[in-house]
């Protein structure tokens, strides 16, 4: 995948005979890298928002560029995104239940409203959400890790068979990451739902992941099961990563007087 002009000498390769394939069983496979290793184009790519310079991306073996719009509708349907941003994905101006409720109408999986919001109380309580509290308010009167939950409740009603999840805790609050990974990890054990999560946080990755796949400078460095990646890493940068996580020490005095701390 390329960016740029080749005549202009401006062509920036984005992505480099980059090969992955997800089993076909349920399973949680973590994209990990560092800004600009190539983690989002490569999300772009899977989810038919760009087309590939070279080479092509398949759905059930078929090439997403070859398909009907019938063919195409499904693959929308059947492959869903948490985006990054838990703030600028929704409409300001709309109660949060219009986000949950236009692409069951869209797609046509419900005939009527009542069976709509059945469908979309038992995604909420599925994410952890009580519907009573989330519905009918607008976004700015929800917490970051209710909005993101949310997208994840949405994705779900959907009935997908893969969520690619973009990053999807690092802007919230380090008390509410553990609860969205929980969501997403219960998709995959509950929903039988694959996803691809990508994250330059290796821990997180190691937590939840089924395989991690390690991405640098466009090209995927190394891969494999979250044990024998983290603690027998084969290449270099990946070994950087593993050396970057701060091992827990709680003998680390952090200078803190606690009798001097307010009450």
């Amino acid at each position: 995948m390329a960016f740029g002009s080749k005549r202009a000498n401006t062509l920036k390769l984005a992505l480099h005979e980059v090969s992955l394939a997800l089993p076909t069983e349920p399973a949680i496979t973590a994209i990990v890298g560092e800004s600009g290793s190539g983690k989002t184009t490569m999300t772009r790519l899977m989810l038919g928002l760009q087309a590939p310079t070279q080479g092509s991306v398949l759905y059930d073996g078929q090439d997403l560029s070859q398909l009907d719009r019938s063919a195409f509708a499904r693959y929308r349907r059947e492959v869903q995104a948490v985006f990054q941003d838990p703030y600028s994905v929704y409409n300001p101006f709309y109660k949060v239940d219009r986000s949950l409720l236009l692409p069951l109408q869209r797609f046509g999986l419900t005939k009527t409203r009542d069976e709509a919001y059945a469908r979309i109380h038992q995604c909420l309580e599925a994410v952890g959400l009580r519907p009573g509290d989330t519905l009918g308010r607008y976004p700015h009167q929800l917490s970051g890790g209710q909005r993101q939950r949310i997208m994840i409740a949405r994705a779900l009603s959907l009935r997908p068979r893969v969520i690619v999840a973009d990053e999807p805790v690092s802007m919230v609050d380090a008390s509410l990451r553990a609860t969205i990974l929980e969501s997403l990890y219960r998709l995959k054990t509950e929903q039988q739902v694959s996803l691809l999560y990508v994250t330059h946080d290796l821990t997180t990755a190691y937590q939840i992941a089924d395989r991690i796949v390690v991405m640098f400078n466009g090209e995927i460095v190394e891969e494999g099961e979250p044990e024998r990646v983290i603690h027998a890493p084969r290449h270099a940068y990946t070994r950087s990563l593993v050396s970057a996580v701060p091992p827990p020490d709680p003998t680390i005095d952090w200078g803190l007087d606690v009798e001097e701390l307010p009450a």
